[in-house]
């Protein structure tokens, strides 16, 4: 946990207050920290002991203690294990940490030039973009996003999308302490309605898309749309910018409580939209029309479709944060994709090679459209479906697969506790495969297939861990990097 190094402290009475909750102690308490971690409290943290799924955190509350927390926070089942610590009470502690730790912190979204990105695909490489730009425009930027964190040039790796609210409010606030401009992050679906970024603030909420995903946790489409919508408040943020070629983005600007700009691939009703793109060996050459009618003319080397669509939401953040439109343009063509995200691998052979991060079927679907573009042979492509996620849409996913390519290996991807045998029948089971297409449980053998059936003018696509390094097999994560088995298995071929 990123703590910074100023000191903070709150009474534990405000505390009390704030939160609506009833001190159990006549005693003076200084609070000086907080995290829902055991093993991260230092002496005067609260201690936020969270009912989880499986476990209630009050089970950690003991060793919380040892390490000096001074206080809990926790519903009224928590309660009963204190240990005579201070308690207060409340119904859900998740709301009220995220409470107290923008407070104890003094709000430090608030202090930055704070921009949040949400949607289904592309979260990643929009704020990858947009670090890249306010970077080289000399804005000293934060990152917090899937694949890594970043306190300007410091990169330290992320162990979630979003990380808890405690942890995000204590890592803005280090941000804040080394004179960051910027912080761009990613908002999971899962951040929003587990309150982890409650008490956040952003100057502006960007929305890429939606698509099916994540229906294991929010039940259905609806309800994974409503908890997005929360974002765009002013509870969060002072205005937004949304893509509207989505069914779910123009909804949502229609709906929106915050003023809208909006951003299109193709319509020029948007307030930013695309007036040219010309595909050529190495990207594309854009044309882009913005606010107020200017005019970006430049050209990139991202590839794909959705990639210009994400391209497109960070040229017009970043300007409506202030970078001119002289200084887009010259930036633009220095802009690279997130780890992972059509990450190539290139050892000389005579095909294309790339990993991808697609693990939802809309984004499965845009990837191989986007190798389409680029290909002049056969597409084959490796896909396996994460365990103890979505499960409705793993068919979907393997329809896509084998829809949009001309060579399709079913694999395992992050079982987890499941069964790998389980999920690849959900994958194919509206499917007939049949040679060259295969089912290999094995995912370094179903590369090294792929790359086997690969000739020149080929495109081989490795799909759904993407910047990932470990799989995770019956709770044990073993070392496994795609891009590192596809380079081999390429090096073995010739």
């Amino acid at each position: 946990m990123i703590r910074p190094v100023a000191d903070f402290s709150i009474a534990l009475s405000d505390v009390a207050e704030l939160i609506g909750a009833k001190v159990d102690t006549e005693s003076k308490i200084i609070v000086t920290g907080i995290t829902q971690k055991d093993s991260n409290v230092e002496a005067g943290d609260i201690f936020l002991a969270i009912p989880g799924i499986k476990v209630h955190g009050a089970n950690f509350i003991e060793a919380a203690k040892e390490r000096g927390a001074v206080a809990i926070v926790t519903d009224a089942k928590g309660a009963e294990k204190s240990l005579g610590l201070p308690t207060l009470v409340v119904a859900d502690v998740r709301s009220a940490g995220a409470l107290i730790a923008s407070s104890l912190y003094a709000s430090p979204t608030r202090d930055l030039a704070s921009i949040a990105i949400t949607g289904t695909n592309g979260k990643t490489t929009v704020t990858t973009l947009l670090y890249q730009i306010f970077e080289s425009a000399g804005r000293d930027t934060g990152l917090i996003g899937t694949v890594e964190t970043r306190i300007g040039a410091e990169v330290l790796k992320s162990s979630r999308t979003t990380p808890e609210a405690a942890d995000l409010q204590a890592l803005v606030a280090t941000m804040r302490e080394r004179h960051m401009r910027h912080l761009v992050m990613e908002v999971s679906s899962h951040a929003i309605a587990l309150k982890r970024v409650q008490g956040s603030h952003f100057a502006i909420v960007g929305f890429t898309n939606l698509s099916q995903d994540h229906l294991d946790f929010h039940g259905d489409m609806e309800s994974y749309y409503t908890t997005k919508s929360q974002l765009f408040t002013y509870e969060y943020a002072d205005s937004a910018v949304i893509n509207i070629d989505n069914s779910f983005g123009s909804r949502l600007a229609g709906e929106c409580q915050i003023p809208v700009i909006s951003l299109s691939r193709s319509s020029a009703e948007a307030q930013w939209h695309f007036t040219q793109i010309h595909n050529v060996a190495s990207g594309s050459e854009i044309s882009i029309r913005g606010t107020g009618g200017i005019l970006i003319e430049s050209k990139t080397q991202l590839i794909g479709g959705y990639n210009l669509d994400n391209l497109l939401m960070a040229v017009a953040i970043a300007h409506e944060s202030g970078i001119d439109a002289i200084e887009l343009a010259t930036v633009i063509p220095a802009l690279t994709g997130a780890p992972g995200r059509l990450d190539p691998v290139n050892i000389g052979q005579n095909f294309k090679a790339l990993v991808d991060y697609a693990h939802s079927p809309d984004a499965v679907e845009n990837v191989l459209r986007a190798a389409r573009e680029f290909t002049d042979g056969k597409i084959i492509a490796v896909l396996g479906c994460g365990g103890d996620r979505d499960s409705s849409k793993r068919s979907l996913m393997g329809a896509a697969l084998a829809q949009g390519c001309d060579i399709a290996v079913f694999t395992s991807d992050n079982p987890r506790s499941e069964n790998p045998e389980t999920i690849l029948k959900e994958m194919i089971q509206n499917l007939s495969v049949s040679e060259p297409s295969r089912v290999i449980e094995d995912r370094a053998t179903a590369i090294e297939y792929a790359v086997s059936c690969a000739a020149a003018g080929d495109t081989v696509l490795i799909l759904g861990k993407g910047h990932e390094s470990g799989q995770e097999i019956k709770g044990v994560t073993t070392p496994f990097d795609d891009r590192l088995y596809l380079a081999r298995a390429i090096e073995a071929k010739k």
